[in-house]
């Protein structure tokens, strides 16, 4: 009798920067044989929807394309408890508050009928690791005597996973959750040689813990220590020593970088905003001469920062793509560039308020990338051969950039502590898009790409280590 076919539900974190390396993990599982139930939040969908401009929301389903293609991708949606209307970016804390207390209802009831009526059976969860969920709601549904095995997806370096892991002995040595937190170097990590404390994530730079989102990491880390095996959107020898050290905890597989198929427009929509085309414009450029910006889909930017560093780009004279989502500063101010800006640019830079990443970064006009190191946004710059100026605002971007700056020597910081100032934006920029900085970074880049690209070669790290994963839940 033939063994039935491996059945993963997958489910994204509902933040874009989330959404996008698991709709792609979907697919490349799929792609090897593996039955695939994915689960978006109605929110998500909702969105995702409206910035595809399809007609129905009812009756969309991402991927009836790749159904097509012979891959056997089932969808569900679920609620997280919030109205469609209601405004997640305005309001946080409520959004994740409910991410936090409501959704793991509306899943494991959603599960339970899966369980009890889809064919082939479920097999495991493959769910975002910051869920708080997925290793409770897994031991309790009865598919087989072990319930379903909770397989955990980081789509962040392994650096922040190890460091999120191990709070509790940052905790001990006075480096977190301290009334005033140490701030001499931090030596103690396994894996971890040093990190100072303004390179941690900024929730762990926080005296004050008893945010929703720290509730959220915290039992989210809880659950993850319970996770069979974790898989992470890195390359073993881009943080050599960190995953040498996980792989010591427990099954830790490094199988990035996770991109598209040819690293094209995906197939399966996962833009929460309308793409603009930027290509024809870029297409005018000469080779090296934009500098694309973009601070992601989810953190925000002060007015006061925004402007400073608008008022750089424009003393600076260079050429720019800048994407402005609409909410980037608030959803009630919608137009947060200072008054005469776009007039003054005029010719030389267009704003947009989302694009397609991959495809801006893949044209040879694009010479540097101002980012807020978000870690898609550094794995697809690096796969471009795109050198960065780093201006974190939030979460891990702080210590993604100890990465880029510090660590591969791919990029610049510019301003400070979520600070800038319009003379440092301008002499930054036209350093970096024509003097020796940014020469010094373009060659370091190409190094690290190679890495990138080496690892998912037939006999590369990241493929070895899918092929592995591949064995280990069809068995």
């Amino acid at each position: 009798m033939a063994k039935p076919r491996p059945h993963a539900v997958v489910m994204p974190y509902p933040l874009q920067g989330h959404i996008i390396p698991t709709v792609h993990l979907a697919l490349r599982l799929a792609a090897r044989g593996v039955t695939i139930t994915f689960i978006n939040t109605e929110a998500v969908h909702h969105q995702t929807v409206k910035a595809a401009g399809a007609d129905c929301c009812d009756g969309y389903d991402p991927f009836y394309s790749a159904r097509l293609t012979g891959l056997d991708i089932r969808y569900e949606t679920v609620s997280d408890g919030l109205p469609l209307t209601f405004d997640r970016s305005l309001n946080h804390d409520q959004f994740m508050y409910s991410v936090l207390h409501v959704l793991s209802a509306h899943v494991e009831e959603l599960l339970r009928r899966l369980v009890a009526t889809i064919d082939p059976p479920i097999t495991c969860l493959i769910t975002d690791t910051f869920f708080v969920w997925p290793a409770t709601i897994g031991e309790k549904i009865a598919n087989k005597k072990l319930g379903l095995p909770y397989i955990s997806f980081w789509t962040e370096p392994a650096l922040i996973f190890t460091l999120y892991y191990h709070m509790d002995v940052l905790r001990q040595n006075g480096h977190f959750a301290c009334g005033e937190n140490r701030k001499d170097a931090i030596t103690y990590i396994p894996g971890v040689p040093s990190i100072e404390p303004k390179e941690l994530m900024s929730y762990l730079q926080d005296t004050n813990v008893s945010s929703v989102v720290h509730q959220i990491i915290f039992k989210a880390f809880d659950q993850a220590k319970r996770a069979k095996i974790i898989l992470c959107n890195t390359v073993e020898e881009l943080e050599p020593s960190t995953v040498s050290a996980l792989k010591l905890e427990k099954p830790f597989y490094s199988i990035g970088p996770i991109f598209p198929t040819g690293f094209t427009r995906s197939t399966v929509a996962t833009s929460l905003w309308p793409e603009s085309d930027c290509i024809n414009w870029l297409n005018t450029k000469e080779p090296g001469s934009v500098l694309y910006i973009s601070f992601g889909s989810y953190a925000h930017v002060s007015k006061r920062n925004l402007c400073e560093i608008a008022q750089g780009i424009m003393n600076s004279k260079v050429n720019f793509i800048w994407v402005l989502r609409p909410d980037v500063v608030s959803s009630d101010e919608p137009d947060p560039l200072p008054l005469g800006f776009l007039e003054e640019t005029k010719g030389r830079g267009i704003v947009v308020q989302w694009c397609c990443q991959v495809e801006v970064l893949s044209n040879s006009a694009i010479g540097g990338f101002l980012t807020h190191c978000g870690w898609n946004s550094i794995l697809e710059s690096v796969w471009c051969g795109v050198p960065m100026l780093c201006f974190p605002l939030l979460t891990d971007q702080f210590t993604n950039m100890k990465l880029v700056v510090r660590d591969w020597q791919i990029g610049l910081a510019i301003g400070e502590l979520n600070k800038v100032a319009t003379d440092d934006v301008a002499s930054r920029v036209k350093d970096f898009m024509q003097g020796k900085k940014g020469e010094q970074a373009r060659y370091e880049i190409k190094m690290v790409r190679k890495i990138l690209q080496d690892a998912i070669e037939i006999k590369g790290s990241s493929q070895k280590n899918f092929d592995q994963f591949i064995l280990d839940i069809s068995n």
